[in-house]
């Protein structure tokens, strides 16, 4: 046995429990927006529930979209430090708009003002703190260190407690029936973003370093791959650039004067198109590290479909429990944003059962490969779905169905989302070049 094995300590060090608690706060504000999100817009600013579905599908879109620059800036310029603090106080900003947003709802012009404010902000610091934080998982421990795997499984029972207490919390304050009430679900979830950047702030530099003692992601991620003596200066050729962007405005002019797709939605696949294109074109990549994108862009296109669907948890199917769920239980009415918390409960219980059973069959070589499971995902999505058509059809206009129909869905998601969820997760972190890690 070498000295370094028997030196490994069996616990975690102390950053992973910082970086636990950081991004189950940050998760806390953002699945506590998005439990009451919809429902402010229809029952507070009485928007159509057609423009309500249309401004959340692309608020999510944006925040799916924006960890491309945010991670662009943290590899290139800022470190994930730096990233994550400047993310967390925009988030935060945001919040506190959208709480003022909710205190003037019967202003509808002015709330709807604030309220696209607070989106801005919410999009363009989730862009900066979510691709970071996790990125600095596994620079708390040794190359070749086995406690990493679970290391990952704690840091994502962090992301699940945030999203499960998120919302009981925000939605118990503001889906109360009382459309003044929506401002104290989103002024919770400002509270629970702005403790999220204060534990990271004051404990960063004690315990977020490495086993050397350096800080971790103090510097570029470009500068950790590269030494920066040594480092030879890269030109950035212009060429790529002007090429992506062109093909940018073709795909958005195409969409919004030939398809009639809204602006937003035209910037964004506008986007998906062009930037993982500039990415791909970097001239500094090698062969192998081009190969390897290659992989992850193949996987990331299957993975849209599945997450497309699976985040209708927060319009159509918060819509659904809103208005065609009987949510009465023990003579009480259960707020509709309390279904959200159905996918987070069922992860925390059902995780360790799959770890089990892929560990089973790997033990036997009869563990299924990664495109199958990708598949699998994919098709208890679609089961899901089939199981809530099963439930409405023939139903009669004004009838409710029982609520054990929406927690199947959100049960049978779960199994999908995990089944699929840590291919990407994986793969991305162990095929990313280290300069493109945070992207």
């Amino acid at each position: 046995m070498t000295d370094a094995v028997a030196a490994t300590p069996k616990g975690h060090p102390k950053g992973l429990y910082v970086l636990f608690v950081t991004e189950m706060w940050e998760r806390f504000s953002y699945y506590g927006m998005r439990a009451i999100f919809v429902l402010y817009m229809t029952k507070a600013l009485l928007f159509n529930k057609e423009l309500s579905a249309q401004i959340y599908g692309s608020y999510t879109g944006l925040v799916y979209l924006t960890p491309l620059i945010g991670g662009f800036m943290a590899d290139r310029y800022w470190g994930n430090r730096k990233s994550i603090i400047i993310g967390g106080i925009l988030m935060a900003i945001g919040q506190f708009l959208m709480f003022l947003s909710g205190s003037f709802y019967t202003q509808t012009g002015f709330a709807s003002l604030l309220m696209y404010g607070g989106l801005f902000f919410l999009i363009f610091g989730n862009g900066f703190f979510k691709p970071n934080i996790s990125t600095m998982v596994g620079q708390l421990y040794p190359e070749g260190d086995k406690r990493v795997d679970s290391a990952f499984t704690i840091f994502y029972m962090g992301i699940n407690l945030g999203a499960f207490i998120a919302p009981l919390i925000c939605g118990g304050l503001g889906d109360t029936g009382n459309p003044e009430d929506f401002k104290w679900g989103f002024l919770a979830a400002c509270v629970g973003m702005l403790s999220s950047v204060a534990l990271f702030v004051l404990l960063k530099n004690k315990f977020i370093v490495t086993p050397e003692g350096e800080q971790i992601g103090s510097k570029p991620n470009r500068a950790r791959h590269e030494p920066v003596a040594d480092a030879p200066k890269v030109q950035v050729s212009m060429t790529p650039l002007f090429i992506w962007l062109g093909v940018f405005v073709a795909i958005f002019a195409g969409l919004y004067f030939g398809a009639g797709v809204d602006l937003i939605g035209c910037f964004i696949f506008g986007l998906t198109i062009a930037v993982p294109g500039y990415i791909i074109s970097d001239p500094s990549l090698t062969k192998v590290e081009r190969d390897r994108i290659w992989v992850i862009y193949v996987v990331a296109f299957f993975v849209i479909f599945f997450w497309a669907a699976f985040e209708q948890a927060g319009a159509s199917l918060t819509y659904f429990a809103e208005e065609q769920t009987n949510r009465v239980l023990l003579g009480k009415t259960i707020p509709a944003s309390f279904f959200q918390t159905i996918n987070a409960v069922a992860i925390v219980l059902l995780a360790p059962v799959f770890v089990g059973i892929w560990g089973f069959l790997g033990r036997r070589n009869l563990e299924p490969p990664s495109p199958f499971k990708q598949a699998l995902g994919l098709f208890l999505l679609a089961l899901g779905y089939l199981v809530i058509a099963f439930g409405v059809h023939g139903l009669q206009p004004g009838v409710k169905v029982s609520m054990l129909w929406l927690i199947s869905l959100y049960s049978i998601h779960t199994l999908g989302e995990l089944c699929l969820s840590p291919i990407g997760l994986s793969m991305v972190n162990k095929l990313a070049p280290v300069k493109f890690a945070s992207r």
